[in-house]
């Protein structure tokens, strides 16, 4: 699994790889038991302070995502198996997909379309909890 982060994006570069590992875990990418890169391997991978890293990782341990073993390493955690929410989260995706593709063919650029996108999100009222 590769990971990016994109350092002049407005969000933090952990929230970045935060989301990222979540939506891989979500999607069956990354299955329980799964083994992710060092804190300094996937640092260097990245670019980032270790720092980064171990911030992303603490927060999806403590969101139940993954399990921190002390001198093992991190891995996704056994809980999460859940095909309902993979086939709703793949099926977004398309949605998702979809959405951009036609955004893009109606001329917006990838900047814009992520400031539709988060504007949307940001001023629109919270949807209901599933």
């Amino acid at each position: 699994m590769n990971f990016r982060v994109n350092p002049t994006a407005t969000q933090p570069l952990y929230l970045q790889l935060t989301q990222q590992i979540r939506h891989a875990v979500d999607t069956g990418v990354l299955q329980p038991g799964d083994m992710l890169p060092g804190i300094r391997t996937l640092a260097e991978q990245l670019v980032v302070s270790p720092n980064t890293i171990v911030k992303a990782y603490s927060d999806l341990e403590h969101e139940g995502v993954l399990e921190l073993r002390q001198g093992a390493g991190a891995f996704v955690a056994g809980r999460r198996s859940n095909k309902a929410k993979s086939d709703r989260v793949r099926h977004a995706q398309e949605r998702a997909r979809a959405f951009v593709e036609r955004l893009q063919n109606d001329g917006f650029s990838e900047e814009e379309i992520q400031r539709f996108v988060e504007a949307e999100l940001f001023y629109r009222a919270p949807a209901p909890k599933r």
